[in-house]
């Protein structure tokens, strides 16, 4: 079971970290990603860890202000730190995991166990 948290309103140009909590499993064994569902759209590819020597993944409307890392102590934990936030980032964040055998697909039928979400909301 994935856990997110961290959502909450920010103003434009603001921060936020979302953290994504694995309970009763770690992340050793698949790589953890994030996705967003705005109203009225569909859930889109965000940013997913990188894998041997990959660099993580980001889509592109989110380079250069989203980060996503994981607490390599314990692997149960992954962050996703957002700066200069948009109010087109309003959306509801989603944690899941995808197999190292489909690293760099962004497609959410390659993604599963699925958390319940956080909700981000960037207005002034």
């Amino acid at each position: 079971q994935l856990v997110e948290s961290g959502g909450g309103l920010v103003q434009p140009g603001g921060s936020l970290r979302l953290s994504c909590v694995a309970s009763g499993r770690t992340f050793s064994d698949s790589l953890p990603g994030w996705f967003r569902q705005a109203p009225g759209k569909e859930r889109e590819f965000v940013a997913v860890i990188g894998w041997r020597d990959a660099s993580p993944l980001y889509a592109d409307s989110v380079k250069g202000r989203f980060t996503i890392s994981r607490d390599d102590a314990n692997n149960t934990v992954v962050y996703l730190q957002m700066t200069n936030l948009k109010p087109e980032d309003t959306a509801l964040y989603y944690c899941a995991t995808t197999t190292f055998s489909k690293f760099g697909s962004t497609s959410t039928r390659d993604f599963g166990s699925w958390g319940q979400g956080t909700q981000v909301t960037v207005s002034s």
